[in-house]
């Protein structure tokens, strides 16, 4: 009998193949993501607001920034049953009065994640940049090579941002801007990344806090090489400041949290301290011991060790620094791990300053 030879194997054959495959079932998922409404979501309005501070007492506001994990299959799968602990776990603490007053929520994609934001148990909510939403400030970036429209880069969005703010005080005004068309990489090109803010009423402050959230393009996870994941990064760096100063009002104080996707990147990092000058939470702790750490740190740079941080500036009539930080979702006793990240809580404490009185 005559032997048949084995036809060789052609790698790349099968790379381009498993990119086309990988490239459409993201497409075709992610088309049916709903996004969350941009405009309010007001779940239900309490009989009376929550009463201000006495005079002289501290005023504290309590935020959480998490990324849910809230994508669909192929890019995840069974996440139902976590993302549904989520909402329940921050129900019973909104319930008990221990919930954060503020959560920023990443990656709230699928509809399991959306019913999961909205099953927390917040009275305010609000969604970030939806899947048709066009910037307004656009960036221009030279990024090398060609557009890989294998991993992701078709020049459509499937996705809204996924980004969801959740609040225990009124919301006063809602602002949102994805970031432009060139300035993703990637699969991240599948969603319309942006930044978006909130104005809220806080009592017993003299104005109102603005409280900002985003989700930046991704390294490695990109699929693209760190050359083009790395300007399309730089250049949203960018519109994020621009869209701060467009937005945010100097007589308010500010916090910005979200996922920036910085983690052992010192060329993110570099260019990020460039363009937005606010106080870094994980250096001010570090560096000043009136603020408790409760959680691990390793280093001296915590901050280079996670996506997920937050950042705030002070105004004239609003003094604001951080009194405890500590991890939430985090795999310790009482605390489930439900997502690929932690959840990073930080208490604030607000002090009227002597140009408010």
């Amino acid at each position: 009998m005559e032997a048949h030879a084995v036809p060789p194997q052609h790698p790349l054959v099968f790379r381009w193949l498993r990119c086309c495959f990988l490239s459409v079932a993201l497409a075709v998922s992610l088309s049916g993501c709903r996004s969350f409404p941009e405009r309010y979501f007001i779940q239900s309005v309490p009989e009376t607001l929550p009463a201000p501070t006495v005079a002289g007492m501290p005023i504290t506001l309590d935020v959480l920034t998490y990324n849910i994990e809230g994508l669909q299959w192929p890019a995840r799968s069974g996440r139902a049953p976590s993302l549904k602990r989520i909402g329940e776990i921050l129900s019973t603490l909104n319930a008990s009065g221990h919930a954060p007053d503020l959560v920023l929520f990443q990656e709230a994609f699928s509809s399991a994640a959306i019913r999961s934001v909205k099953a927390s148990g917040y009275p305010y909510m609000a969604g970030g940049p939806s899947r048709t939403q066009r910037s307004i400030d656009s960036t221009r970036v030279k990024k090398p090579g060609r557009p890989p429209w294998l991993k992701g880069e078709l020049g459509i969005r499937f996705a809204g941002s996924g980004l969801v703010i959740a609040s225990r005080y009124p919301i006063q005004t809602i602002m949102s801007d994805p970031y432009s068309r060139k300035t993703c990489a990637g699969f991240d090109c599948l969603s319309n990344k942006g930044v978006m803010m909130v104005r809220v009423a806080v009592p017993g402050l003299p104005s109102p806090v603005d409280v900002a959230s985003t989700h930046m393009n991704a390294q490695r996870a990109s699929k693209v090489r760190e050359r083009r994941h790395l300007a399309a990064h730089r250049a949203q760096v960018r519109e994020l400041r621009l869209f701060l100063d467009r937005y945010h009002d100097a007589r308010n104080p500010l916090i910005l949290g979200g996922d920036f996707n910085m983690r052992g990147s010192t060329a993110r990092f570099e260019t990020f301290r460039r363009y937005v000058p606010l106080t870094l939470v994980h250096e001010y702790c570090v560096t000043l011991p009136e603020c408790d750490v409760a959680l691990s740190w390793d280093g001296d740079e915590p901050w280079m060790d996670t996506q997920d941080l937050q950042l705030f500036s002070s105004s004239a009539t609003i003094s604001v620094r951080p009194i405890r930080v500590e991890a939430m979702f985090d795999g310790s006793r009482g605390s489930p791990r439900l997502s690929d990240h932690d959840g990073f809580r930080v208490i604030y404490r607000l002090d009227s300053t002597p140009a408010a009185q």
